[in-house]
């Protein structure tokens, strides 16, 4: 089955155009999500990042795609990762040294238009206020509990969908 499709020419009026192009399998295209959702991992400690990793999975909602991770120990190439796009969440550490989590979140969510989801590790439950001021859209205390990473993970990246 042929498609009509109007486009509006630079002299203005319209004209029909004949297009082998399903409708259905168009607007599919539209809106299916992507089949991964890259999530960064920053913490200069490897253990803290392999427990991250570990605590998701590779997919922590069946409503969601699968997760690939990208690990980096340096605040610099973090911020260098998020400048250039493609990413659809990072999880950062807000005990990193010598840069913390933090600090790098702020720094993004100033300096980055289309930012996407932060969510901050903090050392304690009482550095929520340091995660929220750092506009950060979540934040999970240490020791890493898996069932409550997993739900603020999934909660940024459907709202991020």
């Amino acid at each position: 089955m042929q498609a009509t499709r109007l486009s509006r020419r630079s002299d203005g009026p319209r004209e029909r155009i004949a297009s082998s192009i399903d409708p259905v399998t168009e607007a599919t295209e539209r809106t299916s999500p992507p089949v991964v959702l890259r999530v960064l991992v920053y913490s200069d400690n490897a253990n803290t990042r392999a427990q991250v990793i570990s605590a998701l999975g590779t997919r922590p909602h069946p409503d969601l795609p699968e997760l690939e991770y990208l690990e980096v120990a340096t605040g610099p190439v973090v911020i260098g990762h998020l400048d250039a796009g493609g990413i659809d969440l990072a999880v950062l550490d807000g005990e990193a040294t010598p840069v913390g989590g933090m600090g790098i979140a702020k720094q993004l969510k100033d300096e980055i238009r289309d930012c996407p989801p932060i969510l901050v590790l903090t050392g304690r439950p009482d550095d929520a206020w340091l995660a929220n001021w750092s506009r950060a859209e979540a934040s999970v205390p240490r020791p890493i509990d898996p069932i409550r990473l997993a739900e603020a993970v999934v909660a940024l990246l459907r709202g991020s969908a």
